[in-house]
């Protein structure tokens, strides 16, 4: 490496704020980051909040294209994300994960023939309903270097052709996760008059379930049932879809705003069991050592289900009741997803020039 390097970094949603503050802090430390915004989760308590709370700087750019369809969405960031590049000349453009700005920073990267370097590459649902499973599998074939957080993931891409510039650095939410979990705020269990080890946490965001009234309203059914307190931090696109189902919580579900991301790792900490749609929280569950029941019929994240700690149960109440009430796993739990430095190896690699 001769001189510093530019990189634009593309972000749009919660977790994707959550990886790049792990990477930003080592990427600055070294090199000059332009880090753009898509606005894809506009809501400041799913977005603003989260640059102060992670102690990355502001968005030097902020797209602001919100919420639409997922072509008029990843069509106006790919236009608005074409004209950042044009204008900086970068050496790298970094993405991240599976969303719609990931897709989009991707393809107008590759139409104007600056390499593009992808964290989180390799996973698969081997799903193609899923929206996510489509912009993660052509990012990967966009990329000229895919940063894997796991065997697995390498070998995915190996079956897809893919074999040059694969690099496994780990799982850049483990460094984060990890620095955060020293700063957890933990008045937020008092705020919600809860104890740690007696209440259970739920996230519902992906699409295959908030746009699909029947596994939603099965999801809600299974929460009901549930003998225990249940918070639950509803994302934007999950309250309006509960609004049109009109379905008044029971007194012991507490339908709550999105909190802060240390807000949100003392809750998952202090909880008896995490029910969510959320790769990144089924990660984070397995890290913090809480059983993770998931909504969803497959997972990306296949060595927490080997190993005991992740049940996949679908949309079905019975099957979500039978999960949360399992005793508490005494399977052994090995480390996953490496030692909490990826963030410094993604780094090196955009050095090498995605050599590897």
């Amino acid at each position: 490496m001769s001189k510093p390097l530019t990189i634009v970094t593309i972000v749009g949603a919660r977790p994707q704020f959550i990886k790049a503050a792990a990477v930003s802090r080592v990427l600055r430390a070294r090199h000059r980051e332009v880090l753009v915004h898509t606005g894809q989760h506009y809501d400041a308590n799913m977005s603003a909040i989260f640059f102060d709370e992670l102690g990355i700087p502001p968005p030097d750019v902020n797209l602001a294209v919100g919420s639409a369809g997922h072509g008029a969405q990843t069509g106006a960031m790919l236009a608005k994300i074409e004209e950042v590049l044009l204008a900086e000349h970068p050496d790298w453009v970094l993405v991240y994960g599976d969303t719609n700005s990931t897709l989009a920073g991707a393809l107008a990267a590759a139409k104007l023939r600056i390499p593009v370097a992808h964290v989180e590459a390799g996973l698969r649902s081997f799903n193609r309903a899923m929206p996510e499973e489509i912009n993660r599998v052509l990012t990967d074939h966009l990329s000229d270097l895919l940063l894997c957080p796991s065997q697995t993931a390498i070998d995915n891409l190996a079956r897809e052709g893919i074999t040059r510039s694969v690099i496994l650095v780990g799982d850049v939410m483990a460094d984060a996760l990890r620095l955060a979990a020293e700063r957890a705020d933990t008045p937020v269990l008092e705020s919600f008059g809860v104890q740690p080890g007696d209440y259970a946490l739920a996230t519902v965001h992906r699409a295959e379930n908030t746009d699909d009234p029947l596994r939603l309203q099965g999801i809600l059914i299974g929460l009901t049932l549930l003998d225990m307190p249940v918070i639950f931090p509803a994302h934007p696109r999950a309250r309006r879809a509960i609004a049109a189902l009109e379905w008044t919580p029971p007194a012991h579900v507490r339908l709550v705003e999105p909190v802060g991301y240390l807000g949100m790792v003392a809750l998952m900490r202090g909880a008896r069991v995490i029910l969510t749609d959320s790769g990144g929280v089924q990660k984070e569950a397995y890290w913090l050592g809480v059983p993770c029941v998931t909504l969803r019929d497959e997972t990306e994240w296949v060595e927490t289900v080997a190993h005991g700690w992740n049940t996949l149960v679908g949309a079905d109440p019975e099957r979500i009741v039978a999960a949360a009430r399992q005793p508490y796993p005494t399977t052994p739990h090995p480390p996953l997803y490496g030692d909490g430095h990826a963030a410094e190896r993604c780094v090196a690699a955009l050095e090498k020039g995605g050599e590897g």
